[in-house]
């Protein structure tokens, strides 16, 4: 029960870190936060998966299912390292563009969305008139 805990912890945290890189502004932290969460991904499937048991051969010797490890959540982490190593290699690809169009790793604020975010004073039809009740 011990290793689960300790599984489980490590999970945590290594989601917790990703998730605080992916906040950052700069864009290696960003995609070392995303390798972090795919790492975390993957121990939670595998945690998933229950406790190890033998190869799952057909004809193996014993009764059918009895003592077998589960394929699916070992399937399933093969299929996300693939998928957490082709969105990590697009995003050092899209980083290092920006490194060479910038010469910085830190992302920008887009300016449209910097003066849509300002707050516009406008003209209230109520504000200044007083109300009798």
């Amino acid at each position: 029960m011990t290793g689960n805990v300790v599984l489980a912890l490590l999970t945590g945290l290594l989601y917790a870190v990703g998730t605080y890189l992916l906040l950052q502004r700069t864009l290696v932290r960003v995609v070392i936060g995303l390798g972090l969460l795919g790492h975390g991904a993957n121990l939670l499937l595998l945690q998933s998966g229950g406790s190890p048991g033998t190869a799952p051969f057909a004809g193996a010797p014993g009764r059918a299912g009895e003592g077998v490890a589960d394929p699916l959540p070992q399937a399933m982490v093969l299929t996300a390292i693939v998928i957490t190593f082709a969105v990590s290699a697009f995003l050092l690809a899209l980083a290092y563009r920006s490194w060479v169009l910038t010469g910085d790793d830190e992302v920008q604020d887009d300016v449209e969305d910097a003066r849509v975010a300002q707050p516009r004073p406008h003209a209230h039809p109520h504000v200044g008139q007083e109300h009798e009740l």
